[in-house]
């Protein structure tokens, strides 16, 4: 399986692209970003670019890949809905129409979040984005699955972009063993979200939508 990947360099991201290149059944891997991993691995291909928003420039080289894993993202705090539709509603969608366009029977696999909104109605305003951004992959012609994870704890020395959630980890990373017995429907790790996408990349899912529990019967 050859695979691009967007996010990298997040958290989620990180732990993505650390079990595809780990995984024997992955032959290629091309990370496109803005700023490089600074990995080198004989699988892994960069292509470090300003503007995702406009892929057109590079759209030739996102040819021949059987799955996508978007991992991009941002927090909500301190946006206001226009700007939080742009990065994350808009700027998906610049994304998988280049590759609808590319590699229209790839799998296309997409990191949301814990209490996304389907019905767009909702009253949370990041929920309603998300939801609509799910919604319309869900309506592309890829093979789209949607990862909803809840917590994430950091593993194999990856690490938050965000100071405040680097904090709140480290507290918690000491508690994760009593944490995934208390509340296993709630709590993963970027191990297995990354488990989880390549398998989910290999062989699809029965479930269009993967929460926390999914992903981790899925990784396990």
């Amino acid at each position: 399986m050859r695979v691009v990947l967007f996010g990298a360099t997040g958290m989620v991201g990180q732990g993505v692209l650390r079990e595809c290149l780990r995984d024997e059944g992955i032959s290629a891997v091309l990370v496109v970003g803005r700023t490089p991993t600074g990995q080198s691995h004989p699988k892994l291909t960069e292509i470090v670019h300003s503007d995702l928003y406009d892929l057109s420039p590079v759209a030739d080289r996102l040819a021949g890949y059987d799955a996508c894993f978007f991992c991009l993202g941002v927090s909500s705090a301190g946006m206001g809905e226009a700007a939080y539709t742009r990065v994350t509603y808009e700027l998906t969608m610049a994304v998988a129409r280049v590759l609808a366009q590319a590699d229209p029977g790839m799998r296309f696999v997409y990191v949301s979040g814990a209490g996304t909104d389907s019905t767009e109605r909702g009253r949370s305003m990041w929920a309603r984005v998300k939801g609509r951004t799910e919604n319309a992959l869900l309506a592309m012609p890829f093979d789209t699955y949607v990862f909803r994870p809840g917590f994430i704890q950091p593993m194999h020395g990856i690490v938050s972009k965000t100071g405040l959630y680097r904090v709140g980890y480290a507290v918690t990373g000491p508690l994760y063993p009593l944490l995934r017995r208390l509340f296993p429907s709630v709590i993963t790790t970027t191990e297995k979200v990354g488990l989880a996408m390549v398998r989910v990349g290999h062989d699809g899912a029965r479930e269009r939508i993967l929460g926390n529990r999914e992903i981790n019967a899925v990784a396990a």
